[in-house]
């Protein structure tokens, strides 16, 4: 049901002209999957799709809005430009991709290295029961607060440009 529900939200974000519409369901989006990844039991990519996604993203699409307006407005050329960049960063990355281990082979590097000792020890190590809930807050856990600490400033930036827009338009009015 909620992979339905994020197909339909997609497909109406698509077909939206109403930028400021189609930045709430963008954010709406963003819920809607990370209510999936709780589903799927990692809580961990759930909160960083709620914190950036549905929150960090929205609030500077909508500040960006503040610039640009409200609408869309009707492409002026063909836009073979952005379609043939769009095509070589594709396969550039499906390029990238011949050169990865098939999918669930047991010899690949992933498999081998650490992996084995999270599966075997970390639920008797750190008493959790997910075991990527484990790695990112247990044996990761300074890494997590560094990225904890990069999604906290980049929301201080943000308050601080729309902040720093609103006192720049009080000062042009004069004083009152």
């Amino acid at each position: 049901m909620l992979l339905g529900f994020l197909v339909v939200i997609a497909l109406a974000v698509v077909r939206l002209r109403n930028l400021f519409a189609a930045v709430m369901l963008t954010g709406i989006y963003s819920l809607h999957a990370a209510l999936l990844f709780i589903s799927l039991d990692a809580v961990d990519v759930a909160f960083t799709e709620a914190a950036v996604g549905a929150g960090i993203s929205t609030v500077l699409m909508l500040a960006t809005l503040g610039l640009v307006g409200r609408e869309e407005s009707r492409p002026r050329g063909r836009g073979w430009l952005p379609l043939t960049v769009v095509l070589v960063t594709g396969g550039a990355l499906v390029f990238a991709t011949l050169d990865m281990p098939r999918f669930g082979d047991p010899n690949a590097p992933v498999h081998t290295h650490v992996a084995p000792r999270y599966i075997q020890d970390s639920p008797n190590e750190t008493g959790v029961p997910n075991m990527v809930t484990s790695v990112l807050a247990s044996y990761r856990g300074y890494d997590t607060l560094g990225e904890t600490v990069v999604i906290l400033t980049a929301g201080i930036g943000v308050l601080l440009l729309l902040g720093g827009r609103r006192r720049d338009n009080d000062e042009d009015e004069g004083p009152r």
